[in-house]
């Protein structure tokens, strides 16, 4: 950074003024959203689309954000579906099978007379990948990177106001780049900043809380300035902090002189009184608002929400936030979200973290890579804590076409990307700088170890830094863990580890300061780890893999009849998910999750019921990352007499279970255990489960067997949204019985979807893991009895009916308003 003339005078004002939020503060007065209006085209065009007199009148008109992977644009390809599913992708089972290619997105659009004069420049939350951006044919430059955000400076290339200019982005996601699906395009925001010449820096507002407790807190706000005029300005750097109320809870005024062309840092401290923590159970924050003032004129104002909260973390207390310790109940997930593919819209993020607290997580790791922007914010508002994860891969490549080819160049570049844009987030709690690293072990990795974390602790000295360390690699690199791993360790300020729970204790004998952290575990040993978690302070928290099914890494949980000592890892068409989440595709639980619940203390006792025949010569496997193929059901038609395997989740020691008032069995729980099986013969009624305590019962739960499907049941998220292209209702789809009940064993019923109004239909789905039928089509079978249909608003307030109809079934129809 270069500094320039800096002259500062200043004068803290501690006080409560009573003022209003919303008059004081307009964070998007110098940026707005900047995704209406694009040109679209899959193409490997080679020349052309970037020069502003390029006849696109051709090419698709859409809105970002945009995710051209999960579309049926497999369609016109050979060899493919209907659907976005390519049998001959060049991922396969880890991009899910999914299309990648190039990409090209054109805008045109004119400055105001207003906006003369100005610095303007665009910013991209993240686009897969390497991107390639021109302004009126003027390359602005190269992004490899598809989860870092990056922006570009416009100004010395636009036209006069009133004139067209032309903005293009070339989209190129080629070969296996990735172990997961990645999607393809502009598939987060696009974000169009104006300033003045004297102005904030994008990311230039970084505030911190270096002193906390419950009586005061030190709140620091350090703001980076950038004078592009040509002469020295002074200014008053005027900054406040607004309370959840929009009160005015303390003010600082900085007089400052910055000389021509120059960049300087200023920083102000405001002091709280009786602050409102954050975290992830009070989630509280305030608001800073940051402005440039010259006679009495604001020339830029940035504001910015910020939570005030104290992390500290060490092996004798473990983890404490503003005091209190906290284990962390943690869950791995990647960026996608379910059928509307990669694409960051604000309500599809809000979901998927409110669905996981309602799980009982209270933190989740970014795996592999920086997440959204709006998700990060999620996280804030709703309470969530955030390992903010940077790489998969360093130097040595896991896929040929993977970041590795662009690490040695751009590791910088991303990693301050990153902590620049996230580090005013409270929820994020640790930076991660990778993940199962291949050369981890080695003298290079060793050393690059040190480098980010040494470039990570002068970009943000508040969080310790992490790295998921895996010994899978070990084998494959004919490292011995316990030769190489404490060199790694000693560099790390917390130990992440994947899948060695086993290790947690002998670690901690030889190294007893050692901080660590299960960064990845199999869901099967939720309890086990749990009570490790519980007994240790060293221990901080796990994160399973993985909270939620997602797309590619196709089969990882796999489950079946196989020969022998086979092990089966990854399997093959027609799989596209994972199908290792506690939470489905779609966002429903799954056996694990409520497994988990009775691990957590949220339940205190869960019934699963598993059919399994097992055919001569076969045997029946789960994959570490899996789950037995059970339901909470007892519909078996067809199965009158066949002998059922039924599991119960209880942590009290005496289980009873009877089947239609009959008492069939009653099963000892060990201290090592939380699991009852009984093997029952099927026949239909009620199956209850009855859980005591030194002779005592202190809880049930019970399983009543449904009739045939009768009908469609609709059920909308919310009835009521915004009339924008951010917001989306959610409709569960369910089949039901006569007296309404679920119909869990309904997997083949197609339903057929119409939308009147102003929407449409986002995305279609369900929770079957090998269903390669469209996402976007007006039509899903159920799995399990159950769907999902995700409605977007077309920007038109009004009203939207979505209707279900199929085969035999009543009909059903939810009305979704728009305002």
């Amino acid at each position: 950074m270069t500094k320039g003339i800096l002259k500062i005078s200043l004068c803290f004002i501690f006080a409560v003024v009573s003022t209003n939020l919303m008059a004081q503060t307009d964070s998007n007065l110098r940026t707005r959203l900047f995704d209406e209006g694009w040109s679209f085209k899959l193409d490997s065009i080679e020349s052309g689309p970037e020069k502003p007199d390029f006849d696109d009148s051709g090419w698709r008109k859409l809105d970002l954000p945009h995710d051209w992977s999960t579309e049926d644009v497999a369609i016109q390809i050979p060899d493919s579906i209907v659907g976005p599913f390519y049998r001959k992708s060049d991922g396969q089972t880890f991009d899910g099978f999914t299309y990648g290619g190039t990409g090209w997105y054109r805008k045109s659009f004119k400055l105001s007379k207003a906006e003369e004069g100005k610095n303007i420049f665009i910013q991209f939350d993240g686009v897969y990948m390497n991107s390639d951006v021109w302004i009126n044919g003027h390359h602005l430059g190269n992004h490899p990177y598809g989860y870092t955000p990056f922006n570009y400076e416009l100004t010395p290339y636009l036209n006069l106001p009133g004139q067209e200019n032309v903005l293009v982005v070339k989209v190129r996601n080629e070969g296996k780049n990735s172990r997961w699906y990645a999607g393809s395009g502009i598939y987060r925001h696009v974000q169009l900043t104006v300033v003045n010449p004297l102005h904030i820096d994008i990311w230039g507002v970084n505030v911190t809380t270096p002193e906390v407790s419950e009586t005061s807190a030190k709140v620091n706000v350090a703001t980076t300035i950038t004078n592009g005029e040509k002469k020295d300005e002074d200014f008053i750097l005027f900054t406040q902090l607004f309370n959840a109320e929009g009160h005015n809870v303390g003010k600082g005024e900085s007089k400052v002189t910055i000389a021509a062309g120059e960049t300087l840092e200023t920083s102000q401290v405001l002091m709280v009184e009786n602050p409102a923590l954050w975290s992830a159970d009070s989630p509280n924050r305030y608001t800073v608002q940051v402005e440039i003032q010259q006679k009495a004129k604001t020339v830029d104002k940035v504001s910015l929400p910020v939570g005030i909260r104290d992390i500290k973390i060490d092996a004798k207390n473990g983890l404490l936030v503003n005091g209190k310790p906290v284990l962390l109940k943690g869950g791995c997930i990647h960026h996608d979200n379910g059928s509307l593919g990669s694409i960051s819209i604000e309500a599809a993020e809000e979901r998927k973290i409110k669905l996981l607290k309602e799980s009982g997580f209270n933190a989740v790791r970014m795996s592999h890579n920086p997440p959204s922007s709006v998700l990060l914010e999620v996280c804030d508002r709703l309470g969530m804590y955030v390992i903010d994860e940077a790489f998969d891969a360093w130097k040595k490549t896991k896929f040929q076409d993977d970041y590795h080819l662009y690490f040695e160049e751009n590791w910088d570049k991303d990693l301050t990307a990153m902590i620049h844009r996230d580090r005013n987030h409270p929820s994020i709690i640790l930076w991660s700088i990778g993940n199962e690293i291949r050369e981890r072990a080695s003298d290079e990795g060793l050393q690059i170890t040190q480098m980010l974390l040494d470039r990570v602790k002068v970009l943000d000295p508040t969080r310790k830094v992490t790295e998921a360390v895996c010994d899978f690699w070990d084998a494959r690199r004919t490292y011995n863990w316990e030769e190489h791993t404490p060199a790694i360790f000693d560099i790390l300020e917390v130990g992440g580890y994947n899948y060695m729970d086993e290790k947690y204790e002998a670690d901690h004998e030889k190294y007893p300061d050692r901080i660590m952290l299960g960064t990845e575990s199999y869901p099967s040993k939720a309890y086990e780890i749990w009570q490790l978690l519980q007994k240790h302070s060293y221990l901080i928290g796990d994160f399973v893999w993985t909270a939620m099914d997602y797309r590619g890494e196709a089969g990882c949980a796999n489950t079946g009849f196989i020969k022998g000592k086979q092990r089966k890892t990854f399997v093959q068409w027609p799989w596209f998910n994972a199908f290792c989440g506690d939470l489905d595709f779609v966002g429903n639980k799954k056996p694990q999750s409520f497994y988990r619940d009775v691990v957590w203390d949220r339940s205190p006792i869960e019934m699963m019921v598993q059919k399994l025949e097992v055919p001569e010569g076969m045997r029946y496997y789960v994959n570490d990352w899996g789950w037995p193929d059970e339901l909470k059901s007892w519909s078996w038609a067809g199965s009158e007499g066949d002998t059922l395997q039924v599991r119960v989740y209880t942590k009290s020691k005496l289980v009873k279970l009877e089947l239609n008032g009959k008492l069939i069995g009653e099963q000892a729980i060990a201290d090592t255990s939380i699991t009852a099986l009984f093997n029952v013969p099927y026949q239909p009624g009620t199956l209850v489960a009855k859980a005591y305590e030194n002779g005592k019962e202190v809880s049930s739960t019970l399983l009543k067997t449904v009739g045939k499907p009768a009908a469609i049941r609709l059920i909308a998220d919310r009835t009521t949204i915004k009339a924008n292209r951010n917001d989306l209702a959610y409709v569960s789809v369910e089949i039901v019985d006569a007296e309404g009940n679920l119909v869990p064993y309904a997997d083949d019923i197609e339903i057929n979807y119409t939308i009147t109004g102003p929407g449409e239909i986002a995305g279609v789905g369900n929770g079957n893991p090998i269903d390669i039928s469209s996402f976007q089509q007006p039509k899903k079978k159920v799995y399990q009895g159950k769907g999902m249909v995700i409605v977007r608003p077309t920007g038109i307030p009004g009203e939207i009916i979505l209707e279900a109809i199929a085969a035999g079934m009543d009909k059903d129809r939810v009305k979704i308003t728009l305002h």
